[in-house]
């Protein structure tokens, strides 16, 4: 399996056996590569939605600790996400989404692993698909 971006969705997905994508998370993370990059836009949110569904957030950062994830930090990004997330206004792309498709262009030979469908639309550096792991990809 190539290198990977993680987006929230499947984060959520795998720690929330209520989550409708669960089943496909649980399966698809016993095949990912340790070390997928992650932002702290999609960690924040991860956070946030797992203890909405009664899961300790803890079990995210847990995560990283042990090596699934490594976060990369795009603090010095803040035009360029804001630019993506103006060109995206239509489809609601939001700061993790961004985040996402700004690391997809710092990284050009990865995926995103993804629940979110918006990702068929963004492209990368204006005009590039994304190469997704998705459950409709």
């Amino acid at each position: 399996m190539s290198r990977m971006v993680m987006d929230t969705g499947p984060l959520v997905a795998w720690l929330c056996p209520r989550d409708r994508h669960h089943a496909w998370a649980v399966e698809t993370f016993q095949q990912l590569p340790a070390g997928c990059l992650v932002c702290e836009a999609v960690l924040a949110e991860a956070c946030h939605l797992v203890r909405k569904d009664g899961v300790d957030p803890g079990r995210v950062l847990e995560f990283v600790e042990r090596g699934g994830l490594v976060v990369v930090p795009l603090g010095g990004q803040v035009a360029t996400l804001r630019q993506l997330m103006a060109r995206y206004r239509s489809v609601g792309m939001d700061f993790g989404d961004a985040c996402v498709v700004r690391l997809t262009e710092l990284h050009p030979d990865i995926q995103v692993c993804t629940t979110d469908s918006d990702f068929r639309v963004y492209r990368r550096h204006g005009r590039q698909i994304i190469p997704l792991l998705a459950p409709f990809a």
